[in-house]
């Protein structure tokens, strides 16, 4: 949330003061955020924890209504920029996916195992797809051969997300193990793909070795977050496998 803030103020133009005062205020919140939860661990008071989510959870969702004002104030041309109106709704969808876990957790919800895999599948696929649209119209012109590398990652995850849509269409039938296996599977081999092209890029970039307009952090953050989504992945794997219900 921190570093959205940021990629934002980047995006604005000299005129646009209120908002990037805004961005700046929410930068600092979630470094205080980080800084109070620095000495956290497994063995913190979980009332602790729970208090720290219903503050967090408010910044998040705080942050979720700045970001969908933006994107109301450029939908309507009202502010210029370099903000893509799908950056800006990108970056909003994860705020609100933050804050929902964060509620979700502190009220003792979980899903269905089956719910979950589609579903999270779903948001992140969408995100890797947006992530390969940004990386090729940020990606100077003349660097051929990324771009194109780039477009076909697009491709790739637009064709992965409406397979995830089909699936999640298809529920409570299509929650079988051999298709969510099948399902986990195949979308791994593309995020690992993915993950390994961005973790190129991100080097390429801190050596200033292409020409692009990507910030150096925004290479790293899109870069963790396919890392995070592999993770996601193989925890979905090992329950998958050790559930016996499916």
């Amino acid at each position: 949330m921190k570093e959205h803030a940021f990629f934002l103020t980047l995006g604005f133009t000299a005129d646009d003061t209120e908002l990037i005062q805004e961005a700046k205020e929410y930068i600092v919140i979630f470094e205080r955020i980080e800084e109070q939860i620095a000495d956290y661990n497994e063995k913190t008071d979980p009332e602790v924890i729970r208090r720290l989510n219903i503050q967090v959870y408010q910044a998040a969702a705080s942050i979720w209504a700045y970001k969908r004002k933006i994107l109301g104030l450029i939908l309507h041309c009202k502010i210029g920029g370099n903000n893509f109106p799908l950056l800006v709704d990108h970056i909003s969808r994860e705020a609100a996916y933050f804050a929902n876990r964060l509620k979700d957790l502190n009220e003792g919800k979980l899903q269905p195992l089956a719910d979950a895999i589609v579903k999270e599948n779903v948001f992140f696929l969408k995100i890797m797809a947006d992530h390969s649209k940004f990386i090729g119209h940020l990606l100077d012109p003349s660097e051929r051969k990324l771009v194109d590398q780039a477009q076909e990652f697009s491709h790739d995850f637009d064709q992965l997300l409406y397979q995830a849509i089909d699936l999640d269409s298809m529920r409570p039938q299509s929650e079988t193990k051999p298709l969510l296996g099948q399902f986990l599977d195949q979308n791994r081999v593309s995020v690992v793909s993915l993950r390994d092209f961005k973790k190129t890029a991100r080097e390429l970039i801190e050596e200033c070795r292409i020409k692009s307009i990507i910030h150096p952090l925004l290479a790293d953050h899109v870069f963790r977050e396919a890392d995070h989504f592999l993770t996601i992945i193989d925890a979905f794997d090992a329950h998958l496998t050790a559930d016996k219900m499916l």
